[in-house]
């Protein structure tokens, strides 16, 4: 599990940073390395970015347990 966390972190990051980029400079990034945004393998990285962010949902559960285990 620890290795499908890491990518799905990894792609959040590049799809947070291509909408940063896409919302200040107009730049899709994704789009200019894969031809384009109706290339397939552009729509395959939108995909896969949209999938981590649901991976990662689960996260939030985490966030309550975090806070029981610390210890002041």
């Amino acid at each position: 599990m620890r290795a499908l966390d890491a990518i799905a972190l990894t792609l959040l990051i590049v799809g947070g940073l291509n909408w940063l980029l896409v919302g200040l400079l107009d730049f899709d990034l994704v789009a200019t390395l894969f031809g384009g945004q109706d290339a397939l393998l552009s729509k395959i990285v939108y995909v896969l970015v949209g999938l981590s962010a649901l991976y990662c949902l689960k996260l939030y559960g985490l966030l309550g347990a975090d806070r029981d285990r610390r210890t002041y």
